[in-house]
């Protein structure tokens, strides 16, 4: 297109400039998660880059390792520029002043990125408590767990090299150990993550995350959540489970609604316990989520 189309489109709001000499159609960004939208960002500053290009860091690294987001929004690109005296944001993009080891720099895909456990402790600095927590447990799933059991071992490994990183002075350095000791790689979906910390904050400490039941059939199932003191299975339910083909087992939302039923049916009677369901409605704050699962009988020690 010509300089005079683009604008055009652009002020009729059929293309969003993403950065220079880069654009995307307005109906596809607008099927995008805030993860994917971020990511085109990410491609199109590497297009506008010169040699290797920049190295990203925090959340533009983030998502080019895969990791979810919990409500990133339109955060700025984030790359690392060493010998800047101070992190400036030019055109969209914050430049970080940052020293980094070389083992902290990898390459995914031609995008240079800070290494994941470094990706992690960075955005724990500097993000809100949910996100860095979803970040964690994410990054922590992929490296300690397998299916649904958890490698001891391999968890230790990842939170001590973690650690090694929180040293005194940094900004956001106590935050970050919070986050880092707080996580909890079983946690599978963001929204479980938010729950966790929405659970911290109501004062719950006595529940178990990815209990295994076998049902009567000798099927197996892992329940989200567990609350002992209230015999009551928590599961939280993302709107993705039933809608998205590419999350759902089933064929059909109404085979995965389905499924679900016979699931829950089927822990019932093998169990005696009853179920608690929340989603993200539930979550946005502490409140929403105790007064959900107040409904259904399970509340916080007193």
């Amino acid at each position: 297109m010509t300089e005079r189309r683009l604008r055009e489109e652009v002020a009729a709001k059929r293309l969003i400039r993403l950065h220079r000499g880069s654009y995307v159609r307005a109906a596809d960004w607008a099927e995008l998660w805030w993860e994917g939208q971020h990511l085109l960002k990410v491609l199109a500053v590497r297009a506008a880059s010169p040699g290797r290009g920049p190295i990203y860091s925090h959340v533009s690294a983030a998502v080019v390792w895969g990791i979810p987001l919990y409500r990133l929004g339109n955060a700025p690109v984030q790359l690392v520029i060493d010998g800047e005296r101070h992190s400036r944001v030019i055109a969209g993009v914050v430049r970080r002043d940052m020293q980094l080891a070389d083992a902290d720099i990898l390459e995914i895909d031609g995008l240079r990125v800070t290494s994941l456990i470094r990706t992690v402790f960075d955005v724990a600095r500097e993000s809100t408590f949910e996100m860095a927590v979803g970040c964690a447990e994410a990054a922590l799933r992929r490296a300690s767990v397998v299916g649904h059991e958890v490698d001891v071992d391999a968890e230790q490994a990842w939170r001590s090299a973690a650690m090694r990183l929180t040293l005194p002075g940094l900004r956001g350095v106590r935050r970050a150990r919070c986050v880092l000791e707080f996580a909890d790689g079983r946690a599978q979906l963001p929204g479980e993550s938010v729950s966790r910390v929405r659970l911290l904050q109501l004062g719950f400490s006595r529940y178990d995350l990815q209990v295994p039941v076998t049902g009567a059939a000798g099927n197996r199932y892992w329940l989200d959540f567990a609350f002992p003191g209230a015999k009551t299975f928590g599961e939280f339910d993302g709107e993705g489970k039933y809608t998205d083909p590419t999350l759902r087992a089933a064929e059909s939302a109404q085979a995965a609604v389905l499924a679900e039923k016979h699931r829950e049916d089927d822990v019932r009677g093998v169990t005696g316990w009853g179920f608690a369901r929340w989603g993200d409605e539930h979550i946005t704050t502490s409140a929403d989520l105790g007064a959900r699962l107040a409904a259904f009988g399970v509340r916080p020690p007193g």
